[in-house]
């Protein structure tokens, strides 16, 4: 095998001496490249593969990090990071000590912002700008945002803000399946208009012309104006962002490097603020993740040369069998409904959407307006079911508090991937909301296990509960000594019970599997310890207040931010209980994870069992020296 282009490339500047034949090649080479690694490491896959030749472009017409390029979601930032020095770096990428899989600062200068969620590029595009402008500096801002995040209420707040900025450019990757019907010949010739310095010097000669006419040229400049929008409207159905101040420009071809190159210089050499439309096809290059792009959007590890069938549901998981609960819940229930933000497949919704299409609503990348759509489903007698990934619905909180919480409405939170999250890192880890929704004294479950999922989804749905509820579970699937345990429907289990043991051991969730090893080890060195198992986190019960009062020590472990958690709420419940013994709190004290695997990560942060077991024979040691 010969020679690779990509060899050549260390630092975008090396994009800028490729004539055009070289940069198609190197666009190919990039695409083998993605395929390669990302079948060995897992990643973004699909999105990635749509971007390659917008980022070509952006880095053969821009000089980052003068100007700055935002992307929206960060996940579509591969191509990017390989063009900036960091492609030997592929082999640990989302990996513990490895690369990010989103833009991340610490990693390069050319990396404007860290970016692990939806609909914040415009916002921090916006600020950038306005900062170069206050500090007199030259270059563009360049926000790259994925047709998913326009549905997302932050972009429109933020084109509400664009003041003429002349220094921004919005460029939309509209990655639909299919290229829109507008980018047909007419379309493509008034593109091409629109982006040469001739359609721009005539227009600008013609306003001044029409300026200095007397009488007529000001209600005909006016004429022109609205026959010109007409006309857009036609043809791009771009009035919106025109209306809020930006110079649209579009739809381009986004797989044809030249013509957006032609278009980003065209651009840059124009005062902004300009809407660059740009239409890509996801997964493109790779035929399995061309025909169905949702299974290659994050992928793990898979056999590149495979084409699964899209149609065999994934393997089994919490996420699998909440979707399937749920559909039997709404076959007994016409009042149930189920709503996601964007994440159908991933939160195991598609069941139920294909049970229950009319009962089913994906709201999009749009947080805030799912929890406010549930409350006023609620209002009217149905019964939401909210169904959100943990580091998402954080987004949310507000809504939570103000239009569920305040009325008790009836809804139940779904709450997936809660708990530590291999691979993303700091930015998609949900270790908050037991914190945030305890705070408002909202009852919520934490199963162990499939039977206990499925146990207390049912209760919660019954009319056992009225108000707002939640119930958390992790990725993937369940441990497999926690499956042994069952579901025997009570609050909080007994996993081990020694004879006169003074020493509990408390958790919930998949943690549980480290506090069991933690007991083993112990009990080799002689230390009888308790094991219990909550499923129900908050509010306590007085029942499990008065057992755990019965402990000299307790430690209490929990994947969770230790300000304002479960651990803190009980320990002060125990306290306010007269009890006066050692309490241990293990739970993440710095919210800065990495990205690495759940082990690598308990490990970091003291949740192993290994810490847990040091944790107990350090606070038994401080005991003896007491008596």
């Amino acid at each position: 095998m010969g020679a690779l282009l990509l060899d050549s490339i260390n630092q975008p500047k090396d994009l800028k001496q490729l004539n055009e034949q070289q940069v198609k090649q190197l666009c190919a080479e990039i695409r083998q490249f993605l395929l390669e690694n990302i079948s060995k490491t897992g990643g973004h896959l699909a999105s990635n593969l749509g971007v390659v030749e917008l980022t070509v472009a952006l880095h053969r017409v821009l000089d980052t990090p003068q100007d700055k390029i935002v992307f929206d979601v960060g996940h579509q930032c591969y191509t990017h990071k390989i063009l900036t020095g960091r492609r030997g770096q592929f082999d640990k990428l989302r990996q513990l000590d490895g690369i990010s899989g989103f833009p991340n600062p610490n990693e390069s200068e050319h990396d404007a912002f860290i970016a692990g969620h939806g609909n914040t590029a415009l916002s921090l595009a916006i600020g950038m700008a306005w900062a170069k402008k206050l500090h007199h500096e030259a270059g563009l801002v360049v926000a790259v945002i994925g047709d998913g995040a326009f549905t997302g209420g932050m972009v429109y707040e933020g084109m509400n803000n664009i003041e003429q900025l002349d220094n921004l450019l919005v460029i939309l990757n509209d990655n639909k399946m299919s290229i829109s019907k507008n980018v047909g010949a007419l379309a493509r010739y008034l593109t091409h208009l629109r982006t040469t310095t001739a359609y721009f010097d005539a227009k600008d000669n013609v306003r001044s012309f029409l300026d200095r006419v007397p009488l007529v040229g000001a209600p005909l400049k006016k004429n022109i104006t609205e026959c010109k929008t007409l006309l857009r409207r036609a043809m791009y159905h771009s009035t919106m962002f025109e209306d809020m101040g930006f110079q649209y420009i579009g739809p381009v071809d986004g797989h044809n490097v030249e013509e957006l190159e032609r278009t980003l210089r065209t651009i840059r050499n124009r005062q902004g603020p300009h809407f660059l439309h740009v239409i890509t096809k996801k997964g493109k290059g790779y035929q399995p993740a061309e025909v169905n792009p949702g299974n290659y959007h994050g992928v793990s590890a898979f056999d590149p040369d495979g084409m699964p069938d899209p149609e065999v549901a994934p393997k089994e998981s919490f996420s699998t069998v909440f979707g399937n609960a749920l559909v039997t819940e709404g076959n007994r229930n016409p009042n149930i409904c189920a709503i996601t933000a964007a994440m159908k497949y991933g939160t195991g919704l598609q069941f139920f959407a294909h049970s229950h299409p009319e009962r089913f609503f994906d709201v999009g990348m749009a947080e805030q307006h799912a929890v406010t759509f549930a409350a006023g489903l609620a209002s009217q007698g149905m019964l939401p079911v909210v169904c959100i990934y943990s580091t998402f619905l954080q987004r949310s909180y507000d809504q939570i508090i103000h239009d569920v919480n305040l009325l008790r409405e009836n809804v139940v939170f779904a709450i997936d991937r809660a708990g530590f999250v291999p691979a993303d890192g700091e930015t998609h880890q949900g270790i908050y909301d037991p914190a945030f929704l305890s705070q408002l004294g909202m009852p919520l479950y934490a199963p162990s296990n499939y039977q206990e999922l499925n146990y207390w989804l049912q209760q919660l749905l019954s009319d056992r509960f009225h108000g707002p509820r939640a119930i958390r579970y992790p990725r993937g699937g369940q441990d497999a000594a926690l499956a042994e345990f069952g579901c025997t429907g009570e609050d909080y289990d007994f996993l081990r019970k020694a004879d006169d043991a003074t020493i509990v051991l408390v958790s919930y969730a998949d943690e549980l599997a480290d506090l069991l090893q933690a007991e083993r080890e112990l009990q080799q060195k002689s230390i009888a310890c308790d094991v219990i198992k909550t499923v129900k986190l908050y509010p306590f019960t007085d029942k499990m207040i008065a057992d755990l009062s019965k402990y000299k020590i307790i430690l209490f472990a929990e994947e969770c931010i230790a300000n304002g958690s479960i651990g803190e709420h009980l320990e002060y419940a125990l306290q306010q209980n007269g009890w006066n013994g050692r309490f241990i709190h293990c739970a993440v004290r710095n919210a800065c994870l990495p990205h690495a695997s759940v082990a690598q990560i308990k490990q970091a942060t003291g949740l192993d069992a290994a810490h847990l077991v040091q944790a107990v024979q350090m606070a038994v040691t401080k005991g003896e020296n007491l008596l």
